[in-house]
């Protein structure tokens, strides 16, 4: 389980604002617009921003001075970040040990995360070398050796194409289903949200609103969602 309980973040002028949570397992969108709270929320879950007040439990326990590598999630970037000096077999080993030592010794661990991910025979090759979906699953192929109960997404595919971008989400929830993986997932995309299914989280003005079930969100939506989805009043 993931709880944000009463957490507030105070920058500047700028306060996020989140009361709610969510069971493991469960798929959830965080839409909403521009400059509205998303990213920051991801960051105040993934350790990267401190909450001015309030708790983030994850598995029951507070996360308050855990580190973000020591906390229990994965996080997964539209910058991919791997390293173009490094093969794509090297830059999933860096799941599992920084340093590449003990990594490079369980091979036959990281090529079944490549091979999960449609990368099987690419090992060797670096990342200039792949598409921008190639590279994408070989940054979630490394989430996936990392064994976290939690995959933050933060617009992963948005540079992709609707149909690449359709099948990288297709993945996600079948990677997600086969490890009980909880997955939040930031998105400016409603298709993308109603093709993770699950709930939906609509931030606005630093409000990160409990989640709904899709359905609900979408079919009834709020009055600042129905503006954000651009809906006549």
């Amino acid at each position: 389980m993931l709880e944000m309980r009463d957490v507030r973040l105070r920058q500047g002028d700028f306060e996020l604002r989140a009361n709610w949570a969510i069971e493991a397992g469960a798929r959830v969108s965080i839409i909403g617009p521009s400059g509205g709270g998303k990213s920051t929320l991801l960051d105040v879950i993934g350790g990267f921003l401190t909450p001015s007040s309030g708790q983030v439990i994850m598995a029951g326990q507070d996360q308050r001075g855990v580190t973000p590598g020591e906390r229990p999630l994965s996080l997964l970037f539209q910058e991919n970040n791997l390293f173009p000096h490094l093969s794509i077999f090297d830059n999933v080993a860096l799941g599992l040990d920084p340093s590449l030592r003990r990594a490079r010794k369980r091979r036959t661990e990281i090529e079944a995360a490549l091979a999960e991910t449609g990368l099987a025979g690419l090992s060797l090759r670096r990342p200039d070398a792949l598409s921008g979906g190639q590279r994408q699953r070989a940054a979630l192929a490394r989430t996936l050796l990392r064994k976290r109960p939690i995959l933050a997404l933060d617009e992963p595919f948005a540079a992709l194409g609707p149909a690449l971008r359709a099948e990288m989400l297709e993945l996600v929830t079948s990677l997600a289903d086969r490890h009980e993986t909880t997955v939040l997932m930031v998105s400016h995309s409603p298709e993308d949200a109603k093709a993770l299914g699950g709930a939906l989280i609509f931030v606005e003005d630093g409000l990160a609103h409990p989640p709904l079930p899709m359905e609900t969100a979408l079919g009834n939506p709020t009055k600042g969602l129905r503006a954000y989805l651009g809906q006549i009043p």
